[in-house]
């Protein structure tokens, strides 16, 4: 274990990367933790051809919103890994790159924490606009290796 302090200090962008992957598997256990119940307190009958349409229309949209916020995680978060692994490939380690690298983390738990518990639209809509800014800032540092 001990020797894993050395690579993270020599790779300070892999520590929002493993903290957005870690929060992944937050969102995953919420989800489960109110849908599997929900399940079957509304007796909601999986079988092989049922759609996702299907489930959603039998659950309260408080017990979807986790599931959906999982499913957002998927997304646009997988633009900000692979420009994590290009940016430490660069060896772009400065202070502002690995605070911008958190700020996107700390952006995507607040719009995931909206988004599972009041779903405010407009909310989330501004907390997923900064992090897309802060996005094309990381991936404008690291265009700038090229131009």
């Amino acid at each position: 274990m001990s020797s894993a302090l050395p690579l993270a200090g020599a790779h300070p962008l892999l520590g929002p990367l493993v903290g957005l992957v870690s929060w992944t598997f937050v969102m995953e256990t919420w989800m489960y933790a109110l849908r599997l119940p929900a399940m079957e307190k509304y007796k909601v009958d999986v079988h092989p051809g049922m759609t996702k349409g299907d489930m959603n229309s039998k659950l309260p949209a408080s017990v979807r919103w986790p599931a959906d916020n999982y499913d957002h995680l998927h997304e646009q978060p997988t633009v900000f890994y692979a420009i994590i692994f290009a940016l430490d490939r660069l060896g772009m380690q400065d202070t502002l790159t690995v605070r911008l690298a958190w700020t996107y983390v700390a952006l995507r738990i607040v719009h995931s924490l909206v988004q599972a518990s009041t779903n405010a639209i407009m909310v989330r809509f501004s907390l997923f606009a900064a992090s897309s800014v802060t996005l094309v800032g990381l991936t404008g540092l690291a265009g700038r290796a090229f131009f």
